[in-house]
């Protein structure tokens, strides 16, 4: 198994103790734990990219299994966020039905011997989801140390929403560009 292989195993592997650190309120520092764990698999996720195309790396598993891994961290970040009354079910639906959207178009292309690969709007989303879930992280380990600022509450929400939209505008961008793959 190469080494970006190796990464995107260790990301998925990750999901376990950053779930933990999410769920488990006795965790000191929990949140600050959550987020260096949640950053630390999504710099994995650029590394693994990376190596794969700099050293010609790619393989079928690192295909099927990187963006999976994406999707399980930051699936994972959502349900536990909307679990602890950190973000609005409905946002967490949006983001999770658009991932289902472009994965079964992917699903209907492969068959037909046709790759999709992540456009610019999709990079953008993932990036700013990673923002996003990484702000929110460092922000709930803040109010947990009683620090609060209005700003804090205020970054949140812009990035939630900008998240959220370039969630819509990217799913919709996906659906258009490949909508002859569900005709007939």
């Amino acid at each position: 198994m190469n080494t970006p292989n190796k990464l995107t195993l260790l990301r998925i592997v990750m999901i376990v103790p950053f779930v933990i650190c999410m769920q488990v309120e006795g965790i000191p520092h929990r949140f600050l734990w959550a987020f260096v764990l949640f950053v630390t698999a999504s710099i994995t996720d650029m590394i693994d990219g990376h190596l794969a195309r700099k050293h010609g790396l790619i393989t079928d598993f690192g295909i099927l299994m990187d963006p999976l891994a994406d999707k399980l961290l930051v699936t994972s970040a959502l349900i536990c966020f909307v679990g602890l009354g950190m973000i609005p079910a409905v946002v967490a639906i949006i983001i999770l039905s658009r991932e289902f959207l472009v994965t079964s178009i992917r699903l209907v292309a492969a068959p037909k011997g046709r790759v999709i690969p992540a456009d610019k709007w999709g990079k953008s989303k993932t990036i700013c989801q990673m923002v996003w879930i990484s702000f929110l992280l460092l922000m709930q380990w803040a109010l947990s140390q009683g620090i609060q600022a209005d700003w804090m509450v205020l970054v949140n929400g812009l990035l939630m929403s900008l998240t959220t939209v370039l969630t819509v505008f990217s799913g919709g961008n996906y659906l258009i560009k490949n909508i002859d793959l569900l005709k007939g």
